[in-house]
């Protein structure tokens, strides 16, 4: 028997958004399976049959799991537990005291997203476990989905088992062969990598030249360790992806290969002292996550790490609102600019600090009048904000020894008048969007955290870019520990209390929690366009961000650089941008955010005015998405329905082989002509030779029509659709 669960919704009005709150009522008897005493073995299938989790208790009572698909092996049979730091360890000795089935079918609406509302459909096996040495418990919960399967520790709580310290995660995932994999390598401090492509087998062979040459900190890992998420294929076809969801109080886990075995095992981030977590029971895990297809279309289309988190904690959600952006940042980055305001001042200290008897150096980004430059460029295109950079104190010396203390987050430097360009940008009916790079002094940021925030709704910011460039303050701890963890959550909880949404940059990687706390609207964790200007990133990188980093949520990419050149801005910078300017309008499709900003800076969006108009007319937030093709580095062509209009967009973002795209338009509604402007790859487009050959189109389609775009390498096409 099964304890079904079925939603009943009821809708509560916010003043310009809608949210969905799930209450749940029982519709059938709730029923125990005991399991036997001893060695067991328990087994839930996918809602549609097609995914089978089995769970055993081999003789010495170790937990292992196994997963197939349509009869095929996605997980070997894998252990299963924890390792303490004291009480032995929750990895054998176990019996099952008890078995809870249960299937759950409910839809919820997110505040924004890929859609406007989310099945969230799986059955679920509970198993408890006793460990009858110690007399402590714990508990495996299973959600098996169409798509994959999700799985998390459960301690009840219990005197036996109160505080205790995990050392180890031993959480295998033992793979059915040498599979195909799209990874980045280990590092407890940054996701900034490129891929690589390379079979299991070979990971270690190609660790050291994947390295991060620009961020290796303190927190690198070995040469068979990789991160989460991680995509691969099975050379019958099956496309595989392992990830965590709903990281809450606990280190980010990595994953080690044994390549003898072919076996992955749980790798969490220490802290300072090389603990791993410090638990209370009640308490849980986050969930280990597999998601499984034969078509990497619906790799893309899972909603596991979303359905897997808890529903919103915000009540009032009408001033979360999507957000496309401009900024004074990619001058800074490819250096036409600077964040400092002088050079004259090595080792400051907030207290000592007198800029009025400093020189500035002439090449400070953060100005009056270069800030009004961009206010007026957003308003005459109907951008919503501004980000600036560099605006307040302590860029001269933010790496040097008095780091824990450069930064205050309210002091701006002498030639940025905050008033009057707070005014200014408020008369053009723009915002501005607050940026506080904490330098990773954590300590410093939570301890003056409430006056920076209150100090940016008082003068109308309602959104903050945060960074943590550097080794995390204090010393000794990681980027990706449970310790930091919890800061970026806290920080999150913080600016929810002000109503302020966060970009948070350097930080951990996304799990799913905007759900919970959809004022996250953008994170980066990943290896975003700035690095076309440290020398370039590699075709095919956009390709597979899709498989990897956006399945834990939306990314603030930055895309739009229209300019290839890098030295048509900086004569000392040689650097590429590695992409058609038709790749680049792409991205605000098949990198769906609700945080978009047009990165380059407005003279070059000005010699492209007619491309540039694919971008202010893009949408943010939407009703539907169709993932039409997709291949892990090659290619993926995604179509959206904008959320409560008759629009439409479809991008296709190329890998660096040319094709042919097939843009199969039956997602449209039936019967209805529709208008499609088609920003394509000119024949001769090419990413090095010739990246700002583009075509502008107009075509009249139906549900029936069926076109084929060719995409340059490193190139693509964008799509605007509107009723004829």
């Amino acid at each position: 028997m099964f304890f079904v669960l079925k939603n009943i919704g009821y809708l509560c009005e916010n003043n310009s958004y809608t949210f969905f709150c799930m209450k749940k009522t029982i519709c059938g008897a709730m029923a125990l399976l005991m399991g036997f005493v001893g060695a067991g073995a328990e087994t839930v299938s996918s809602p549609d049959g097609n995914v089978v989790l089995d769970f055993t208790l081999t003789q010495t009572g170790e937990p292992q799991y196994a997963i197939t698909y349509k009869g095929k092996d996605v997980i070997k049979p894998s252990r299963l537990g924890l390792k303490l730091k004291s009480g032995g360890d929750l990895t054998d000795g176990f019996t099952i005291a008890g078995v809870d089935t249960l299937t759950v079918d409910e839809t919820w609406k997110p505040v924004w997203g890929e859609e406007s509302q989310i099945r969230n459909h799986y059955k679920e096996m509970a198993v408890k476990l006793k460990q009858p040495s110690t007399k402590r418990e714990m508990d495996v919960r299973f959600r098996v989905f169409d798509d994959g399967v999700g799985f998390r520790y459960e301690f009840p709580m219990q005197k036996k088992l109160s505080y205790f310290t995990v050392t180890d995660e031993v959480t295998e995932f033992a793979m059915p062969g040498d599979l195909t994999a799209w990874w980045i390598p280990g590092d407890n401090d940054t996701q900034e990598y490129e891929y690589t492509r390379s079979r299991l087998s070979k990971i270690s062979k190609h660790y050291d030249s994947t390295v991060n040459p620009t961020y290796v900190w303190q927190g690198k890992t070995g040469p068979n360790d990789v991160q989460t998420a991680l995509m691969l294929k099975t050379d019958d076809g099956l496309y595989v992806n392992l990830h965590e969801a709903a990281l809450v109080d606990y280190p980010v886990m990595h994953l080690r290969l044994n390549p003898e075995t072919l076996t992955f095992t749980s790798l969490l981030a220490p802290d300072a002292v090389g603990d791993k977590a410090h638990m209370q029971s009640d308490c849980t895990t986050p969930w280990r996550t597999v998601i499984v297809s034969d078509d990497a279309r619906d790799i893309l289309a899972s909603r596991i790490t979303l359905n897997l988190n808890e529903p919103c904690a915000i009540e009032d959600v009408s001033w979360i609102k999507p957000c496309k952006y401009v900024g004074v940042w990619w001058e800074m980055i490819n250096r036409m600019s600077k964040w400092s305001y002088t050079n004259d001042m090595p080792n400051i200290h907030l207290d000592r600090v007198d800029y009025t008897k400093t020189k500035p150096h002439g090449k400070h980004g953060a100005t009056n009048e270069n800030v009004k430059r961009y206010i007026d460029f957003a308003a005459k295109y109907g951008f919503d904000a501004v980000l600036v950079e560099g605006w307040n104190i302590g860029w001269e010396d933010w790496s040097g020894k008095e780091k824990d203390e450069v930064f205050d987050f309210i002091t701006p430097y002498p030639d940025f008048d905050l008033p009057m360009l707070r005014d200014y940008a408020k008369e053009k009916g723009v915002k501005l969007i607050m940026h506080h790079e904490t330098s990773s002094s954590v300590r410093n940021y939570e301890r003056r955290m409430d006056e920076a925030y209150k100090f940016m709704k008082d003068n109308g910011y309602d959104a903050v870019k945060s960074g943590y460039v550097g080794n995390i303050i204090p010393a000794g701890s990681n980027h990706y520990s449970q310790w930091t963890n919890n800061h970026y959550l806290h920080a999150i909880k913080k600016a929810a209390d002000y109503k302020i949404m966060v970009n948070a940059h350097e930080a951990v990687r996304p799990t799913g929690l905007c759900r919970t706390w959809p004022n996250l609207i953008g994170n980066e964790s990943a290896r975003g366009s700035e690095y076309h200007a440290f020398g370039g990133t590699t075709p095919g990188h956009t390709a597979i961000l899709p498989f990897t980093r956006l399945i834990g949520g939306p990314m603030d990419y930055t895309p739009g650089l229209f300019e290839n050149d890098i030295s048509k801005y900086n004569p000392k910078n040689k650097s590429w941008v590695n992409t058609t300017l038709a790749n680049q309008l792409s991205l605000y499709v098949t990198m769906s955010s609700p945080l978009q900003m047009a990165a380059d800076v407005p003279e070059t969006y000005e010699k492209f005015i007619d491309a540039f108009q694919f971008i202010k007319d893009v949408a943010l937030d939407w009703d539907e998405s169709y993932y039409l093709e997709a291949e892990p580095m090659e290619y993926v062509t995604t179509a959206r329905k904008a959320k409560g209009e008759e629009r439409w967009f479809v991008g296709g973002t190329n890998g660096m082989e040319p094709r042919t795209a097939t843009v199969d338009f039956s997602f449209l509604p039936k019967g209805k002509k529709f208008k499609a402007v088609i920003y394509r790859d000119g024949k001769d487009a090419h990413y090095k030779t010739n990246p700002q050959s583009y075509v502008i189109e107009e075509k009249t389609i139906t549900s029936k029509t069926k076109l084929k775009i060719a995409e340059a390498a490193s190139g693509g096409f964008a799509i605007t659709i509107t009723p004829a």
